[in-house]
This record gives C-alpha cells, structure tokens and sequence, in this order.
C-alpha cells in the first residue's frame, strides 16, 4: 500500500477546495509578468496566498517556457516545527493537495541519501508548510512530475549545495527554494532589510545573508553557492511584503521571488 502525505495546512495557508485553488492560483498566475528565460531554480516565499500567494506566482508563471520539459522538481525548505540536524527526506511515496498527489521520486532520494547531513526523518514533514504551499502551484504550472522534497535544517551552505548538485540534472530538474524573508518589522525597517538581502542574492554573495534576513537562509544559501558553480544568473522578480499585500504595515513579512537560468 502507497504511503501517503496529507494535506496539512490546505484551509489554512490556502483553500482547501480544489476548484477554489484552482481559481485563485490562476489568477495569481494571470496577473504576472513573463520573460523569455526557461529558469533551473526559483526562490519564492512561503506565506499564506493572501500574504505572499502573488509574490510566489510571479516566479511560478516564468514555467510556462519549460513545463513540458520539466520532470523532476527538488523543493527545499526550513523546519519551523520539527527542529533537525541537516537535512531530512520522506519516506511517503506521495504528497497530497486538494489538486490531486504527486509521487516521491524515491530512485534520486537514493542519490543524495548516503551523505552525513541527510536524513529520512517524516516527523519534520508531516505538518511542515513551507514546502507544501508550494506544492499546487507546481502542480497548475507543470505537466507530469515527480517530488523530492528537503525539509532544511541547521546546516550550511556548503552541504545543502553537495546534496543539489547530486540532484541538479539537466534541463528535466527544477529547483524550488522556499523562503520569507524579514519578520515583523515596521515597514520601512523590512523594506530596507529586504532590499539588502534581494542585492545579495543578485549578486551571489551568500556571506551577506543573515539569519534574520530570511528564515529559509540556508536552502538559499546552498542554491547560491551551487549556483554560481553553474554559471547561473539571478533575476528579481517581485520584492513586497505582506503590508504591500495584505494591508498592515506596522509588523510586516518580507517575500521575494527570483529566478535563477
């Protein structure tokens, strides 16, 4: 029998009615700007849609270009419930949403499995929501694809890069990063953090990411450094905060969203 992941935050972090998400995924997705770049990674945030679901979907729209190429996505994201050393697959062989399940690519797991800072370790996935609100996106942008998702733990740059680069492929392999960034700041204090962390990650200079700058540091750090290894060029495609988005500008949440190609 086919061990499976459940939905854990659909109704909360965004609808839990398929044709709802469907609905609004769309028209998040309508209302972005698209470029002619077929992007190897994205870094998107991970907030409920009403926060940072616009943000997220100016990353997710660049897709189009290679959606039918795409057949492997490698989503990477930090633990905000279940604490771990390194970083931590799953032993499901699918991960629910209300769109449907997309199966666990358990033949690259392999791969990436035999190194010191991974682990299999379902507790840290099983009410995680950084990984699955990304999760409906992919599955309204692609075609076919299979999963392997990377709950990120303490750890650094240099190990998360090792465990992308056995995992980086070619042009069948996304890679998905998933990060807010600055957290409960007055408006302008986020806006002027954030700009910093945005220039950054332009530039490919993870040293001058700081934890309090994103809480997915070190998934973005690891993509940077394997990026920039690949020759990869960043590009800015959104830059907000929830007072931006959702209204409130006396303590706010940064989100970004980029595209690496």
């Amino acid at each position: 029998m086919s061990k499976i992941r459940p939905a854990a935050v659909a109704g909360l972090f965004y609808p839990a009615d398929a044709a709802q998400l469907h609905q609004d995924i769309q028209s998040m997705l309508s209302e972005a700007e698209l470029s002619e770049s077929a992007p190897k990674a994205v870094i998107v945030p991970h907030a409920g849609y009403i926060f940072s679901g616009p943000v997220a979907a100016s990353a997710f729209a660049q897709l189009k270009n290679n959606r039918h190429t795409i057949k492997r996505v490698i989503v990477l994201g930090p633990c905000h419930r279940v604490p771990l050393r390194g970083l931590a697959t799953s032993s499901a062989d699918y991960f629910e949403t209300p769109l449907g399940s997309i199966r666990i690519d358990h033949e690259a797991i392999k791969k990436i499995i035999s190194l010191p800072q991974v682990e299999e370790f379902d507790l840290t996935h099983q009410q995680e929501h950084s990984l699955e609100v990304q999760l409906p996106f992919l599955q309204e942008v692609l075609n076919d694809f299979s999963l392997v998702p990377l709950v990120v733990g303490d750890t650094n740059a240099e190990e998360v890069s090792e465990v992308l680069e056995r995992l980086w492929g070619g042009d069948e392999t996304l890679i998905v990063i998933s990060s807010d960034l600055s957290h409960y700041h007055d408006y302008n204090t986020a806006r002027t953090m954030d700009n910093e962390t945005c220039m950054a990650i332009e530039e490919m200079n993870p040293a001058a990411i700081h934890y309090d700058q994103a809480c997915g540091r070190n998934p973005v750090i690891g993509l940077l450094l394997a990026a920039k290894k690949h020759g990869l060029h960043v590009t800015t495609l959104d830059l907000r905060n929830s007072g931006d988005t959702a209204g409130d500008k006396s303590s706010v949440v940064g989100y970004g969203a980029w595209a690496l190609s």
